[in-house]
């Protein structure tokens, strides 16, 4: 059988997995066993039990001076910003989105601006956010839509002008008005894609998130780690990045979860 034909059973797809990341836990240990043998100081690759003792720290212990327990009360800050943005950003590309990709004359005016904001860097507009909003929430909530929106609008409105035009005809012919046409025709098909975009979007958004608690901010998983970064607390930096990344994983099941939850049709047409 040729290797193109072999498919992996459920063990072997979940060894297969799996296998990566006990390779890359492996060469860890073992570069941080090196790195300690030659300096038992050393910060770059902490052994698992500083990993530990960090982790307790930051998670367990209330700090000294607020009396918080620091990762959840940054983990609280990060995704208040996380969600609004993420928020606007997908009632923003919905309305847009949707009446781009139905109405040609709302394509024609919009289009052309969409695109053009899509083609920005937004962190190169961070300094320019933080001049006109502010250090406070505002500038940081503001790059995340700025990141995210514009994008999803363009995706969006593809997929609706991807809509078969028969349905539209067949609306139009059952006298439904262009808003029950929006409604009922174009937003059940557009809804699963925008669930997928925010998907799509999720590691993007941490990304803005991160760069702008980096820079201003007094908490957040962002501002910790880069607070730390000055005493090369690798023990706390690490930890920090793999519950960033746990999030977003989460996320991404919890957004997949909504959409088969949701829209049950739009599975079945993924699985032909």
């Amino acid at each position: 059988m040729r290797w193109i034909n072999r498919q992996p059973g459920p063990g072997g797809r979940l060894a297969l997995g799996a296998l990566p990341f006990v390779l890359l836990g492996l060469a860890y240990l073992a570069g941080s066993a090196l790195r300690l043998a030659e300096d038992p100081n050393d910060k770059l690759l902490p052994a698992l039990t500083s990993l530990a003792a960090a982790v307790d720290l930051m998670a367990f212990t209330p700090d000294r001076r607020t009396g918080e327990y620091l990762l959840w009360t940054d983990t609280a800050a990060s995704l208040l910003r996380l969600g609004a943005g993420l928020g606007l950003s997908a009632v923003l590309a919905l309305a847009v989105g949707m009446a781009a990709g139905l109405l040609p004359l709302a394509r024609a005016a919009l289009a052309p601006l969409v695109a053009f904001v899509s083609m920005v860097p937004p962190l190169a507009l961070l300094p320019v956010l933080f001049i006109l909003l502010g250090l406070g929430e505002t500038s940081k909530i503001a790059l995340i839509v700025i990141g995210v929106a514009p994008i999803l609008i363009r995706d969006l409105a593809m997929t609706a002008q991807a809509i078969p035009r028969e349905q539209i005809v067949k609306a139009e012919t059952l006298s439904a008005s262009t808003w029950l046409i929006g409604l009922h025709v174009v937003l059940p098909q557009v809804a699963p894609r925008l669930i997928d975009g925010l998907r799509l979007q999720l590691g993007p958004a941490f990304l803005f998130l991160i760069a702008a608690e980096a820079i201003s901010a007094d908490s957040g998983l962002g501002y910790r780690s880069f607070l730390v970064r000055r005493y090369l607390s690798m023990d706390i930096i690490f930890p920090y990045v793999a519950w960033i990344t746990l999030l977003a994983v989460l996320m991404d099941l919890g957004l997949a979860l909504i959409r088969r939850r949701l829209f049950p049709w739009a599975e079945l047409e993924r699985a032909r």
